[in-house]
């Protein structure tokens, strides 16, 4: 008998289709969440589960899951997983970096032009009809060139958005542990940086360290001038303090593309002009989504294949 696999997403075709050649698979097919009773319905006795960041894997999962030998989480980011509890049940723990690191770099330039030539804000005018015409001092933005970027954290996501900068005729600085091999950039202190920095970029993990790094505290530290960008994990922002800031004009804008509660929104944000906010599509290219499904299918083909993953945490 094949082994058998619960999938709690519909993956590509081309993907879906490997796993199906060499596996029984149990797939979620709804376009929502997978419901936490249909999640520990479903896992027990299948021997792999690949999951999305919107599905948590602790200890209940696992202990239901008593035959699971690798959990494949589709994302390079892994807070939905507790490695440590699937190291306690001898379980397999996987993501997918480096497929998505070119598109969420992207996509992070994205948003930086985005919010600081304020492209959100002068379409929503034009749509509701107020655009009276091209005038000299309409919808002024910020130019990059010569401006500091700052990077809070820089892995590979961090690095590549680095070196994208000298392009724009941007100077890097960051805040990491350790000195990193970042030709051009210069690490300072975290308060040094959202003090001189007019753009402040996030690419750190999610931990209970970095849970509402930027607070309220963090934002009054920043010029009025500066961006903020998020493209890391929602949490890591307080959503109300930054709603606060952007109310009292302390920055001058911000971009997000995660939330601290997914899909919900802080209202006041859904009510400020300042803001783009988008709904989590940082690696949302066909070429990475796919990429991604391919990895985490690889992942669990080797496990169950006696291999080890090519990508474990």
């Amino acid at each position: 008998m094949n082994p058998a696999v619960l999938l709690t997403r519909r993956i590509p075709s081309a993907a879906l289709s490997r796993l199906e050649a060499q596996c029984d698979v149990d797939l979620y097919s709804n376009e929502s969440v997978i419901p936490r009773s249909e999640l520990l319905r479903r896992v027990a006795g299948k021997r792999a589960l690949i999951c999305l960041l919107t599905d948590r894997v602790d200890d209940e999962v696992l202990a239901v899951g008593s035959d699971l030998q690798i959990v494949a989480n589709v994302a390079v980011g892994f807070n939905n997983i507790d490695v440590a509890a699937c190291r306690r049940h001898g379980v397999i723990a996987t993501n997918t970096p480096d497929v998505l690191t070119n598109a969420c770099a992207d996509f992070t330039w994205t948003l930086i032009l985005g919010i600081t030539r304020r492209l959100g804000e002068a379409e929503r005018q034009l749509r509701r009809g107020e655009w009276k015409g091209w005038a000299l001092d309409h919808m002024l933005g910020m130019e990059l060139a010569g401006k500091q970027l700052g990077l809070v954290g820089v892995g590979r996501i961090g690095r590549a958005v680095a070196e994208k900068a000298s392009a724009f005729g941007m100077h890097v600085v960051y805040s990491d542990l350790a000195p990193l091999d970042l030709p051009g950039a210069e690490r300072i202190s975290l308060d040094r940086l959202l003090a001189t920095s007019d753009v402040v970029s996030l690419h750190v993990p999610l931990t209970p360290e970095t849970t509402h790094l930027i607070d309220q505290k963090a934002l009054t530290k920043m010029k009025r001038s500066a961006y903020l960008i998020n493209t890391s994990r929602g949490p890591i922002v307080d959503e109300a303090a930054l709603a606060w800031a952007l109310q009292h004009r302390l920055i001058a804008g911000a971009a997000l593309d995660v939330y601290e509660k997914e899909p919900e929104v802080h209202a006041d944000l859904l009510a400020l002009e300042n803001v783009m906010l988008i709904p989590h599509i940082a690696s949302a290219t066909t070429e990475t989504r796919t990429a991604m499904a391919d990895l985490a299918v690889s992942n669990v083909l080797a496990v169950l294949g006696g291999e080890p993953p090519l990508t474990p945490l």
